[in-house]
């Protein structure tokens, strides 16, 4: 079933049209989070690309099935090393899976904040170990995977012809000890192999049983077995940033594919773009990770993030500012005050398919925005303003009829914010915080821009 939908795809190089495979709904994987620490709005960046798909294919008319796992256990830290997991266990001195439980919380509670669809589906890895067994058993069937000298097993990398398709990396050029997957020291028979299961040694926490003794999944292995048993024999769509597609979605697709006699389990690979933050990728020795409880806690509507992401194509490499988030801010409560007015004009039905056709050729969400601009502007009546932007919503998600703060806004509120306007007159910044706190205790939040204080 075409739906008319077109998405650039990484394995093609080009731009594909989204067809479903069973004539009733597409079936879509997305690379979820790994619950060690919250999600920043990099990583948010690419659950909202999965949501816009999911969104533009119902305005579309299609229907879409989403899967999102959840990485609780298997992923290894930067330097190799080290589960993710464990390494923030011992940094909080808690348990791991009570760490895991926490963030992923944190996660559904961010997504929900960001109008972000839910999926279907949110399995967990610590709870998929049998079919991530199952599979690495037939593999092993396959003669695709064996058992190392260390009792871990690998995947043969050789044994794949097609390998490097996603990202264009030839198993020739990579060369031993390269940082693309941790080594084991002799223990795999080629340098390229990487562990689908690996042997406990030492490790004493997050460890399970199985067939080749104690130990714990590899990390790509995991997204081969949800994505099969959940969405089936082909994935219509795959999602993820574009950090995952080497080699995280090379190797996956690897397995996958290997376990099925070399067909395609994944139809089409959607990668969303880096995100850069005031100029600079955002690390932790940087000082620079911005999680969505930054942009709150400076008195910004969630959703700013939502609109300042949809400002740039999913696929360009975007620099997210502050004064950006704060421009978006402000277009979003000028939208719901202007919702609000033209509101009270009659209700008629308006042409939005010039908005479809942005959609549908790769979600150009920028000109969909650009447009609405414009027609903010023009001289069209209420009438047509009010269809359109509540049409358009359906995507954005914006909450454009949200009650504007003004409507909402309590006496206590306003003297409050009119004391704390004059404090920061006078300078008397102690009691400017303070307010601050009273204001943010009766749920309004205070940014305080160039143009004075919003809120």
């Amino acid at each position: 079933m075409k739906t008319g939908l077109f998405l650039a795809d990484t394995k093609a190089r080009t731009l594909l049209e989204v067809e479903s495979s069973n004539e009733s709904s597409v079936r879509i994987y997305c690379c979820g989070p790994t619950v060690y620490r919250d999600a920043h709005v990099g990583n948010l960046r690419t659950f909202l690309l999965s949501d816009l798909i999911v969104r533009t294919l119902n305005f579309l008319g299609h229907s879409a099935t989403l899967v999102q796992n959840i990485t609780d256990v298997g992923h290894m830290s930067d330097d190799f090393e080290e589960d993710k997991m464990l390494a923030q266990s011992q940094l909080e001195r808690r348990d791991p899976f009570t760490i895991a439980r926490e963030y992923e919380e944190h996660f559904h509670t961010d997504l929900a904040r960001l109008n972000i669809s839910k999926a279907k589906r949110y399995p967990r890895a610590s709870e998929s170990i049998e079919l991530m067994q199952a599979l690495i058993e037939h593999l092993i069937e396959l003669k695709s995977a064996y058992v190392g000298e260390d009792g871990s097993v690998y995947f043969s990398a050789q044994s794949f012809p097609t390998y490097g398709a996603i990202s264009g990396n030839r198993l020739d050029d990579l060369k031993p000890g390269h940082r693309y997957e941790y080594t084991e020291d002799g223990a795999k028979r080629f340098h390229a192999d990487w562990a689908l299961w690996k042997a406990a040694g030492k490790r004493t926490e997050m460890i399970w049983p199985s067939p080749w003794g104690a130990g714990f999944p590899g990390w790509h292995i995991e997204c081969s077995a949800m994505s099969m048993h959940f969405l089936g024999e082909t994935v219509d769509l795959h999602v993820g940033g574009i950090d995952l597609r080497f080699p995280h979605h090379e190797n996956e697709r690897a397995q996958s594919n290997a376990s099925i006699h070399n067909r395609e389990l994944v139809s089409m690979w959607v990668h969303g773009e880096h995100l850069l933050f005031e100029g600079r990728k955002m690390s932790k020795s940087a000082g620079n990770v911005v999680l969505l409880n930054d942009l709150i806690n400076k008195g910004l509507d969630p959703l700013a993030l939502r609109l300042a992401l949809m400002e740039n194509r999913y696929r360009s490499q975007m620099d997210l500012t502050w004064s950006a988030l704060e421009a978006a801010n402000k277009t979003i409560l000028r939208w719901r005050r202007n919702i609000a007015q033209w509101a009270l004009a009659p209700r008629i039905e308006v042409d939005i398919s010039d908005f479809k056709v942005f959609l549908a050729n790769d979600l150009d969400t920028p000109k969909v925005i650009l447009q609405l601009r414009a027609l903010e502007k023009s001289e069209a009546t209420d009438s047509q303003k009010y269809a359109t932007f509540i049409a358009m919503d359906r995507v954005l998600a914006l909450d454009l009829q949200r009650r504007t703060q003004e409507e909402e806004l309590s006496t206590e509120a306003r003297e409050l914010l009119d004391a704390r306007e004059l404090a920061r007159a006078n300078k008397d910044f102690v009691m400017s915080d303070v307010l601050r706190e009273k204001l943010q205790a009766i749920g309004i939040d205070v940014l305080d821009t160039p143009d004075g204080q919003s809120w």
